[in-house]
């Protein structure tokens, strides 16, 4: 699990994400006598080379090493029990197809949610 990085003072201002998850965003700290941007000691960490993933963790999703699927044809070369990424160029109509053979692969599908209605 890697380190989650907040912008500097989020919890002081609601328009910098105090009780908005979305706006907790990473922004780097800029200004001139901010204690962050120089690292000071009892501030929070900027990222840096040291907080990152381990070279066999890199490019996996949920512990998948997805596959990006454009059509029926590569989605047939799938082995049993792998993840794919329908790309975002499939218009819905082919999306359906893809999802409803997948399914029945038991291939498991990470850009749509478990929830959608087929």
């Amino acid at each position: 699990m890697t380190k989650k990085f907040i912008r500097q003072d989020f919890m002081r201002h609601l328009k910098l994400g105090k009780k908005r998850k979305k706006l907790q965003k990473w922004r780097r700290p800029r200004g001139r006598q901010s204690k962050m941007r120089l690292n000071m000691k009892g501030y929070p960490a900027h990222p840096s080379v040291g907080y990152k993933s381990p070279r066999k963790e890199a490019g996996k999703i949920q512990g998948y090493n997805p596959v990006l699927i454009t059509n029926l044809n590569e989605l047939k070369n799938m082995g049993k029990n792998s993840a794919v990424i329908i790309s975002r160029r499939v218009g819905a109509k082919k999306k359906i197809e893809i999802i409803k053979k997948a399914s029945e692969m038991n291939l498991k599908i990470l850009n749509i949610k478990q929830g959608a209605k087929i």
